[in-house]
């Protein structure tokens, strides 16, 4: 028997039991702090020289440049190519939708003119210009993520990004065909195979070989989320996630296996991984527990699925939809599914979420891989005051101001005296000299 958590909204404890399978401790490891702040310190200092010292190291490799841990276009190319057809179809039609999804999305310059005739000729605006240059960070080796390439590098080739160079581990020489591909598929430009701290420190300061970036984006292991966390400042990030989620409000006519391999889904991801179930019937809620019960001993990722559900998962009991609405805005998942017959007329509940899936049909699994929206999404309830990744993102503002000699008259008044109220007379006298002539 699984020993996943099972509670109700009307338990005199659920505030507390609901806190306690909330609460998540990010704090770092004071050791892996530590030895990231060395290796980038290291990387800062020695360039090249240092990212192929802990390259030979931790990548089990023996080359004596970082030249030759760059791969040539043709090298992605003939990765696309080698593909099966089935997987190269779907990897394009999952960056085709992807693409048309981002496209929609950015944001545009825009000005305008005063209208008041004292002001005439003074010109506000918004400029919007893509970066320069972005580093996407790709988990290598035996694990597989062409969908990461594509999320991450596909919505900043739309903002219209110069550059974009991607780096991923290839423990023991192994290099993922898969990644490969996708990065040729979306417009990668450089391609390194480095990863760990190491790569994000020479994206951040550059090195004779790696140019510095602006801006890195990408999930990866302990070792690159502190790297990121320390670079943050020198260079944007995307962010710093925490274990995935997901969480399915259901009204107990969805197929209970469906619902139990969507927890399963997250599940799998790692040990810390949460998934919740909210549903206001008893019956249905023990009909997924049978679901469970059945399918997990089918999961090749069991162990991991097992562990996850006992430690963090859990299934609640509410009074009706209207609460599991309320309950799953104050989580603020990363993945909600509204597993519903109508489950349009309840989307206006919701306020906070990475993404929403609507309907039973709808699978986060989808989502993850080939729906368009991305998958770079909040998560440890930073859904409350975040955004998924986009190609905004990508993107930095700048605003536009023209005065006319008219205008800096009226507003150099309005300046002078708010300067001078903050005690700044320098601010002030320098609005005031145009009134002046």
């Amino acid at each position: 028997m699984i020993a996943i958590k099972r509670f109700a909204s009307v338990d005199a404890d659920f505030e507390k039991r609901l806190d306690a399978l909330l609460a998540f401790e990010g704090a770092q490891d004071a050791s892996v702090d530590q030895a990231v702040a060395a290796i980038l310190a290291d990387v800062k200092a020695r360039g090249d020289e240092a990212v192929v010292d802990y390259t030979n190291r931790f990548d089990r490799l023996s080359v004596q440049s970082l030249a030759e841990l760059e791969l040539s276009q043709g090298e992605l190319r003939r990765a696309l190519d080698g593909l099966p057809l089935e997987q190269r179809t779907a990897l394009e039609s999952a960056a085709q939708r992807i693409t048309a999804y981002h496209q929609r999305q950015p944001l545009s310059s825009w000005q305008y003119e005063e209208g008041d005739a004292e002001l005439a000729g003074t010109l506000l605006g918004q400029k919007v210009t893509p970066l320069d240059r972005v580093g996407l960070y790709v988990p290598g080796g035996k694990a597989a993520y062409p969908s990461s390439v594509l999320m991450n590098a596909i919505p900043a080739k739309v903002a219209g990004v110069g550059e974009l160079i991607m780096v991923v581990p290839t423990p023991g020489g192994e290099r993922n065909p898969l990644v490969l591909a996708a990065a040729a598929l979306a417009g990668v430009d450089r391609v390194f195979c480095i990863g760990g701290a190491q790569a994000v420190g020479a994206l951040a300061y550059g090195t004779q070989t790696v140019p510095q970036v602006d801006k890195i984006v990408g999930p990866g292991n302990a070792y690159v989320a502190a790297a990121k966390r320390r670079v943050f400042g020198v260079v944007g990030i995307d962010m710093v996630a925490g274990p995935s989620e997901i969480l399915v409000i259901c009204d107990g006519r969805t197929d209970p296996d469906w619902v139990a391999m969507d927890l399963f889904s997250q599940a799998e991801h790692d040990e810390l991984a949460q998934s919740i179930l909210l549903c206001p019937d008893a019956d249905y809620i023990g009909r997924v527990v049978e679901a469970i019960e059945k399918l997990l001993p089918t999961m090749p990722r069991k162990e991991i699925i097992r562990c996850a559900l006992e430690t963090r998962g859990a299934l609640i009991q509410v009074r009706d939809l209207e609460e599991a609405c309320a309950i799953s805005n104050r989580i603020a998942p990363e993945h909600l599914e509204l597993s519903l017959a109508d489950a349009d007329r309840w989307v206006g509940k919701i306020r906070n979420a990475g993404a929403i899936f609507i309907g039973p049909y709808a699978s986060e699994s989808l989502g993850d891989y080939c729906a368009g929206p991305n998958h770079v999404l909040p998560t440890s309830g930073s859904a409350r005051f975040s955004s998924p990744l986009g190609v905004y993102d990508f993107q930095k503002r700048s605003s536009l101001i023209r005065v006319s000699p008219e205008g800096a008259r009226v507003l150099g008044r309005v300046a002078s005296v708010l300067a001078q109220g903050e005690g700044l007379p320098a601010h002030a006298r320098s609005a005031s000299l145009r009134v002046e002539s």
